[in-house]
Order: structure tokens, then C-alpha cells, then sequence
């Protein structure tokens, strides 16, 4: 069955099936915006979906900015939303990290620093933190997260991404960064961000079930492989970091051109909008 010619379904959902939907899990970086700038109609569809009765959650594992920094350049390129929508793999990390009162090191941008504990200087690091920071993956920062690893405190990945887009194209991530120290120190990271299934599980509005949701996104692996591992339905968009070549299991429930294409799609699906 097609749509159109800017959509390849994996599978077709029942009006049934889509009428049980009670929210929309949305990608951030490379599904509404690539660096200040819109993805085509992000702005407008984003919009027409806020007509619907779902609740929406922003889920994203952007580790450069904080969570002001996010929500305030999101709102310059032209997006409305609030910031009780946006649940980040820094929130998720930043409770972890006060849950276990520990004092960690820190391998994280100045401005992600800002959403976390003060670091206490005068008393020993008990563990190492990890997220996006191009500028301190330098020896020296994962020489001392290495020796620190070494008397067995934990590693705390905020996510482990591959890659990710930027203006200038496909950039590393952290993922590598993160798997050197396991390497090294003999250990295993814990995982915050997605796709950890208590990341969209911790994201879920109240009284709301993971089979109710739909997950839109342009990581096949973080957002729709982990979503639908927790039982989401999940839409793969082709911004972003999407790679044709990129398989995963199970297979998307739909994957189109971009995030305005993936609402139309649910309008389609005419399941209480309108």
C-alpha cells in the first residue's frame, strides 16, 4: 500500500491501531532541527499537531546544551513549546547522579555542566560522566577518568551515539569516547540516555502506556529501535543522521521524507484530530 511517494511503510496500521495513540515522542536534534536550522515545515506541523488531544514530549540526548540553552535556541528558530515538554539525557544523568550522591568527574561542554550538582574539588571523584564535548576528548581528561575508572566507580554514559549531524555534515559522538575507557578499565558504562528503555520509560506523561506512544525520530538505533523495543511505535524520518543503509529490529513502523511528512502520516491515520 502507498501513501505517497515520499513514504515507505513497513507496515499499515488500522485506523483502530491509531486511534489508542495518547502521545508523540519527538527527536530534537536532526528530526525538528539540524544546528538553527528547521527541518522543512518542522515549525508548521509541529504546530498543527498541538490541534490533536496527544500529549507531546520532546526526548532528546543533546548533551552540549542545557536545558535552558536547548529550550531558548529552540525557541529562536521558531518552535513553541514549554519546557516541561523537553526530557533530555542530561535529566535523566543529573538524577543519577544526585540519587547517588556521588561527586563525579566530568567529561561534559561548561554549558551542560550548569544542569548538574556543584563539584566538590576537596573530596575524591567517585565517578566519571561522560557526554558530547568535542573540545575536552583530549589524553589528559581520559587519562584521569581512567584512573579514576580503575578503583571501580562507575562510568555514566549520557548516551552512547554513534554520530550526529551537524551544518558541516556527519560528526563523531561520544559512543567511541565511552568505549575506549570501558576498554581500558576493564568496566561496563551505565547508560542514561536513549535508547536505554528507562529513558522513554521515565519520559512517559502520567497514566500513560508505552503502547500508546509513538516515537518520531532520525536515529534508527536510539530512537526508533529503542522505542519499539518498549513496545512505541516509531517513525523514522530521513533528516538528520538517517543513513538508508542503517537497518534495525524491529523495523520502523513507517519511515518518510521528515518530521512534517510524519505528521501528515498520522493525519492520515485520522485518529482524533480534526
Amino acid at each position: 500500500m502507498s501513501i505517497n511517494n515520499t513514504l515507505t511503510l513497513k507496515r499499515v496500521l488500522s485506523c483502530s491501531e491509531m486511534a489508542r495513540l495518547k502521545a508523540v515522542f519527538i527527536d530534537l536534534s536532526g528530526t525538528l532541527h539540524v544546528d538553527n536550522d528547521q527541518t522543512p515545515g518542522a515549525a508548521v506541523a509541529l504546530q498543527r499537531l498541538r490541534k490533536s488531544d496527544l500529549s507531546i514530549r520532546f526526548v532528546t540526548n543533546t548533551t552540549k546544551e542545557s536545558s535552558k540553552t536547548l529550550f531558548d535556541r529552540l525557541i529562536n528558530i521558531g518552535f513553541e513549546l514549554n519546557p516541561d515538554e523537553i526530557f533530555s539525557s542530561l535529566n535523566a544523568a543529573k538524577n543519577y547522579v544526585r540519587t547517588n550522591n556521588l561527586n563525579p568527574f566530568y567529561i561534559l561542554s561548561s554549558d551542560a555542566l550548569t544542569d548538574f550538582p556543584p563539584v566538590n574539588d576537596s573530596a575524591e571523584k567517585d565517578a566519571v560522566v561522560v557526554g558530547l564535548s568535542p573540545k575536552d576528548f583530549h589524553y589528559d581528561n581520559m587519562n584521569t577518568a581512567f584512573s579514576i575508572l580503575l578503583k571501580k566507580h562507575p562510568l555514566i554514559a549520557i548516551h552512547e551515539g554513534k554520530y550526529y549531524k551537524t551544518s558541516q555534515g556527519i560528526a563523531v559522538g561520544p559512543g567511541c569516547f565511552t568505549r575506549g575507557l570501558e576498554y581500558a578499565a576493564g568496566t561496563k558504562a551505565i547508560i542514561v540516555g536513549k535508547p536505554n528503555p528507562f529513558f522513554f520509560k521515565s519520559a512517559l506523561p502520567p497514566n500513560v502506556q508505552p503502547e500508546e506512544c509513538c516515537m518520531i525520530g532520525d536515529d534508527p538505533r536510539d530512537d526508533i529501535e529503542g522505542a519499539m523495543k518498549v513496545g512505541m511505535k516509531g517513525i523514522l524520518v530521513r533528516t538528520g543522521k538517517y543513513r538508508a543503509d542503517v537497518a534495525v529490529d524491529p523495523p520502523p513502523t513507517a519511515t518518510l521524507d521528515n518530521f512534517a511528512a510524519a505528521v501528515d502520516w498520522l493525519f492520515e491515520r485520522n485518529f482524533t484530530i480534526d
